[in-house]
């Protein structure tokens, strides 16, 4: 489970519809060479044959193989898509020795309610606040892989972001020593906006809303050799926000369904992945507000669209239209996207 399940409880009441959990159910778990031969005889006039040893050629005898799996046409499509269970694992990797592992906390209140056994996976924990801190440091790496410490520590990365992702990427920026460069619109909450400047990142002012700073942002890369980091939709992003997956199956083996709110898709693309590549049984549910229903909109229409986004209380879930690469691996792993409204 992730965080906003605790200020959303009427959302993990629907989890108890979706699995028919009772109270009789307390015990379920919300949350792979020649041979070498001798001639010897008689012959007919009683002379004894020793032939000697003969040298036969005979190609060696190939080692017993053994049996392989059949791979499926699903195996192949699925290591077709922009991420794959081998990604997260490499992420996994690379990113433990710059991000907390944070800890799955039954949550008692919420157990009481629903009749099961609720786990919340506390990214809140993490230096800035947020998991997109785990997508941050995986994206940054990567590019630094593919292009080389000087190429990088000289550029830098650039991002439009209007708080979370901002500062995960300022702060593992600082700690990698990359340049960063954060487009941030007119409505971005001043005191991210001082955080991003205590890190060093270069931040720019600039549009009224998320979509316009997004567009100046790449403006910008045109003209100053800057990498762009899409804070839901690049796959290094994703990879890494599917370290959470293998976390939760880590701590809650016995876990039954899995919750996850749903705003550019990124998440859910990374921790649907992980966990039904450990445990396909498992269920895997999106969390989507009502008034930025950019997912469900896309479930619709088989592919990402444009959507109205209302104002919500769920602002971090407020993206117009969910991310290609996210919609694409999240729409094979998810189970369902279920819409919730203000008050739940």
């Amino acid at each position: 489970m992730i965080r906003c399940l605790l200020s959303a409880p009427q959302a993990a009441v629907r989890c108890r519809k979706w699995q028919g959990v009772t109270s009789q159910h307390a015990a379920r778990r919300i949350v792979a060479p020649q041979e070498l031969r001798v001639l010897s005889g008689v012959a007919d006039d009683g002379e004894e044959i020793v032939d000697a040893r003969t040298e036969v050629d005979a190609p060696p005898s190939p080692p017993p193989e053994a049996p392989k799996r059949k791979t499926s046409q699903r195996d192949t499509y699925l290591e077709e898509l922009p991420v794959t269970f081998s990604d997260i694992s490499r992420a996994n990797v690379a990113i433990r020795t710059g991000v907390k592992r944070t800890p799955c906390i039954k949550s008692f209140f919420l157990s009481e309610l629903i009749g099961a056994n609720v786990f919340l996976k506390t990214e809140f924990q993490q230096f800035t606040g947020s998991f997109k801190e785990r997508g941050a440091r995986n994206a940054i790496l990567a590019l630094l892989r593919e292009h080389g410490e000087e190429y990088m520590r000289k550029n830098g990365v650039i991002a439009a972001s209007a708080g979370n992702h901002a500062l995960a990427l300022a702060y593992h920026g600082k700690d990698l020593n990359v340049p960063v460069t954060v487009v941030m619109p007119v409505v971005a909450p001043l005191a991210k906006v001082d955080k991003c400047k205590k890190f060093g990142a270069n931040i720019i002012i600039h549009g009224a809303h998320i979509g316009e700073a997004k567009e100046h942002a790449e403006e910008l890369i045109l003209s100053s050799g800057l990498e762009y980091v899409n804070g839901y939709d690049d796959p290094p992003i994703i990879a890494g926000a599917g370290t959470i997956g293998i976390e939760i199956i880590e701590d809650v083996p016995c876990v039954d369904v899995v919750v996850v709110p749903v705003g550019g898709a990124g998440l859910i693309a990374g921790i649907g992945c992980a966990v039904k590549t450990l445990k396909p049984d498992v269920k895997v549910y999106g969390v989507e507000p009502y008034f930025a229903a950019s997912y469900t909109a896309a479930l619709k229409a088989q592919m990402p669209v444009s959507t109205k986004v209302t104002p919500t209380l769920a602002d971090g879930l407020a993206v117009p239209m969910v991310g290609s690469h996210a919609f694409e691996v999240a729409r094979h792993y998810v189970d369902e996207c279920v819409l919730c409204t203000e008050k739940e």
